[in-house]
């Protein structure tokens, strides 16, 4: 019998042994090649020598300070290695323990921003559907994934959604790229005059959706498009970078190829490369002055923010990325591995739809190419792809609910920025029997 309250209360998981590389081990010896590191977290794979020697170096100093009587070396080196990688704009990063709580701490700044500036009527965000910013109450509000939100709706704070920029599902036949980026953008426009501008704080997004639709990017423009409607309109541009940031799309930032720079930028999963939890935000000079001009004061806290050993091991993955430049190995390997995967999949029925951006891909399943059908609900082919995958010896990340929060699957692919061309071929020859092997029975 297990204590532990699992996610699933009847899963039956192995117990993880060790990690070497791109590997996982479990207590019977099994090797899994990990290719979604876990939920896009282990950017530099297991056991890595120098993020765990950062680590023992700060338990040696001391483990834990409060940030009410101390800061420390690690969280002064950890904000700064993040503003020098953004415009001079940004110069300010209040660090939490996690991608929920950096939301949590996004939107209360949002709010405190107006606060501070006199204008406490607006009170409102907009986000997206299909999108997802974290569990915690005020996250899931502002989350747009229907299924995440319906067992705790009597609950949560009113927020507004738009459409996602989802071109495989959303542009016409007859619209150019630039057309459907304009048209899908303008939604929040006619969102943000539906509720009057002097109600709304901010506009809450993903750069690239991450989880809830499998690695859906932008089309060109469309963020160029967004922020000048937010400029407009007095509004603040959050990104949530959670998932898709810290490289994972081949740049530091997400939104660094995106023409549009945001007002309050989310991070967490890959920052500390998952050997300690770690989030943060980072805030523009306009957000930071309004606050230290004003109360001085940001109104909200957690526990283990900027925790010291957390803050040690995101120094050193940060560093270690830079080092061994892993965004341009992220880029190669990314591009090597989408080639490899439209080679082996694009031929099968079921697959629709290959995307995304460096090592974060995402594959629609669909039960039909030429309408884009998507599978039965009933099909389970999420759970049953996990668990086909896991037999097989692969680690991925499928998901139901992809179109609307019930209908639709994907498998999403984040594997480690050390990824070799060896364990791409191992991951696409896994992934691809996989597949063939669970759709017999769809």
């Amino acid at each position: 019998m297990s204590y532990v309250f699992h996610r699933h209360c009847h899963a039956q998981l192995p117990i993880i042994d060790r990690g070497e590389g791109v590997y996982l081990f479990d207590k019977q010896g099994r090797a899994y090649l990990d290719a979604c590191g876990g939920a896009a977290v282990s950017n530099l794979g297991h056991s890595h020598q120098a993020v765990k020697q950062a680590m023992l170096a700060q338990i040696e100093r001391v483990p834990f300070a409060h940030t009410g009587f101390f800061t420390c070396e690690n969280s002064e080196r950890l904000a700064e290695l993040i503003c020098r990688r953004m415009s001079d704009q940004f110069n300010h990063v209040y660090l939490v323990s996690g991608g929920s709580e950096a939301v949590e701490s996004a939107l209360k700044m949002a709010r405190q921003y107006f606060v501070e500036r006199g204008l406490s009527e607006k009170s409102q965000f907009i986000a997206r559907q299909q999108s997802y910013h974290g569990n915690t109450l005020g996250a899931l509000a502002v989350g747009g994934n229907e299924w995440r939100r319906e067992p705790f709706k009597n609950i949560l704070q009113p927020s507004h959604h738009i459409a996602p920029c989802y071109a495989y599902r959303h542009q016409q036949s007859s619209e150019s790229e630039w057309e459907y980026s304009l048209r899908a953008a303008n939604e929040l426009e006619a969102k943000i005059l539906e509720l009057g501008a002097e109600n709304v704080m901010a506009f809450v997004v993903e750069p690239i959706v991450g989880a809830t639709a499998g690695a859906v990017p932008a089309t060109q423009g469309y963020f160029r498009r967004i922020r000048e409607i937010c400029d407009q309109y007095d509004v603040l541009l959050i990104m949530d970078e959670v998932m898709c940031g810290v490289g994972r799309s081949g740049h530091f930032f997400a939104f660094e190829q995106e023409e549009a720079e945001p007002d309050l930028v989310c991070m967490a999963k890959g920052l500390g490369a998952g050997y300690q939890p770690i989030g943060a935000v980072v805030a523009n000079d306009k957000v930071y002055q309004a606050i230290e001009s004003g109360s001085g004061f940001f109104q909200h806290g957690h526990t283990f923010m900027a925790h010291p050993v957390a803050c040690a091991a995101a120094v050193a993955t940060i560093e270690t990325i830079e080092q061994q430049a892993l965004l341009q190995a992220v880029r190669q390997q990314g591009a090597r591995l989408r080639q490899e995967l439209e080679y082996a999949l694009t031929g099968l029925p079921f697959v629709g739809d290959i995307r995304g951006k460096g090592l974060f891909i995402g594959i629609e399943l669909v039960a039909d190419k030429e309408s884009k059908a998507p599978l039965k609900v009933s099909t389970l082919a999420d759970k049953k792809l996990k668990q086909q995958a896991m037999e097989n010896g692969l680690m991925c990340y499928p998901m139901a609910g992809t179109i609307d929060g019930v209908n639709g699957h994907h498998v999403l692919l984040a594997p480690p920025f050390i990824i070799q061309p060896n364990h791409i071929d191992e991951l696409v020859t896994k992934l691809a029997r996989t597949l063939k092997e669970v759709s017999r029975e769809w």
